[in-house]
């Protein structure tokens, strides 16, 4: 018997019972569909990155006229969107660019600064941190880490896919001649007084964005990413005149581009960010155009991952995963499912534009690619 997996609003169940025990012996918890649910309403934030002449000196404070008509970002919110409480600290972002570098700035409100982590490379969110997610050529592959706290202590890494497909992340990956700064506003460590918060200042150097990617770098004006921003915020207490973390506690995460669900490594969610050779603040954001044809790729993705997870098997079938179109759909043709190598591949098409039609294709492990023409 087939069976037809049912997909309504955010009201998402399989003809089966939810809570089905796997193979392993553990009990299926949130279902692929039901985490595409919660990823499908958050519309990623975009931003517009200007140009500037003069290269910013790094020492945290954003306080160089480069900066000053560069916009910020929106605050950060919960990652999982208006459904948790807004953060009860602000945070924002800048980004610009020269011929050299990416910088990005961003200031974080904090009563009680503090850090405890002083070796690169550690993992740096088990402080409070920064963290910096870069994927340029928008695949969903190949994309770049960076995490810093408030010692000025960084981790950096790449991630050849998410790790729902299988990752691995490369801690041995560095971003050779990158600049960071850290400025607190108030003292550090010290819990005697109030603080007003922390800045960062990073200057990634092109080359070393350049590794594990096609995208040009320097980018060409128009050109678009993804990027997004998180900031990793714990519980903290007074302890025989010292901060601690008390045991138990789970941390917040507050990101500039909601991700519906608690996992950063979405890409298809995170915030864009349009390059422009004008400088900061002369342009105004365009999102991709191609944007609602991979949210379709990336629905039918879902449903095939939990399809396999049901069945054993992919399927060629669209009636199979109950996928609907949307009546006023992006799609110029229904979407077509290829099941090979133990593996799989959906294509689709869309009008561009300029009136061509762009045929786009997703994989068994969250590739997103456009047909050459």
């Amino acid at each position: 018997m087939k069976r037809v997996i049912q997909f309504s609003g955010t009201q998402i169940f399989a003809v089966l019972v939810l809570g089905i025990i796997l193979g392993s012996g553990q009990a299926l918890g949130a279902t692929q569909i039901e985490e595409w649910a919660r990823l499908k309403p958050m519309k990623p934030k975009g931003y517009v990155a200007g140009r500037i002449k003069t290269p910013l000196r790094i020492d945290g404070k954003l306080d160089d006229a480069g900066w000053a008509s560069a916009p910020w970002t929106e605050d950060f919110v919960d990652i999982e969107g208006d459904i948790r409480p807004r953060p009860h600290f602000r945070t924002r972002a800048k980004i610009v660019w020269d011929a050299d570098y990416l910088y990005i700035g961003a200031e974080l409100q904090e009563p009680h600064v503090w850090a405890t982590l002083t070796e690169h490379d550690s993992v740096i969110f088990r402080d409070n941190d920064f963290e910096v997610f870069i994927e340029a050529d928008g695949d969903n592959h190949d994309y770049y880490e960076f995490e810093i706290n408030a010692l000025n202590t960084t981790w950096d890494l790449l991630l050849e896919k998410a790790y729902k497909d299988g990752g691995p992340a490369k801690n041995e990956f560095e971003f050779v001649g990158m600049k960071s700064a850290v400025f607190v506003d108030g003292t550090l460590n010290d819990p005697r007084d109030v603080d007003r918060g922390w800045s960062v200042e990073m200057a990634f150097p092109w080359p070393a964005l350049k590794q594990k990617t096609e995208a040009a770098c320097p980018p060409s004006n128009k050109d678009l990413w993804r990027v997004s921003f998180s900031r990793v915020q714990w519980v903290i207490e007074v302890l025989d005149g010292k901060y601690v973390k008390p045991p138990g506690q789970k941390e917040a995460n507050w990101v500039w581009s909601p991700q519906g669900i608690i996992d950063m490594h979405r890409p298809e969610r995170w915030g864009m960010v349009r390059f422009s050779t004008e400088s900061p603040g002369k342009e105004v954001f365009k999102g991709d155009p191609a944007f609602d044809v991979k949210d379709v790729l990336h629905e039918i993705y879902y449903r095939q991952r939990y399809f396999q997870t049901l069945e054993g098997r992919y399927t060629e079938s669209l009636q199979e995963l109950g996928w609907v179109p949307a009546e006023s759909g992006p799609l110029r043709t229904k979407p077509v499912i290829t099941v090979k190598d133990g593996g799989f591949e959906v294509r689709a098409s869309q009008q561009s534009p300029d009136a061509r039609t762009d045929t786009w294709r997703i994989f068994r492990d969250a590739r997103i690619v456009k047909d050459p023409k």
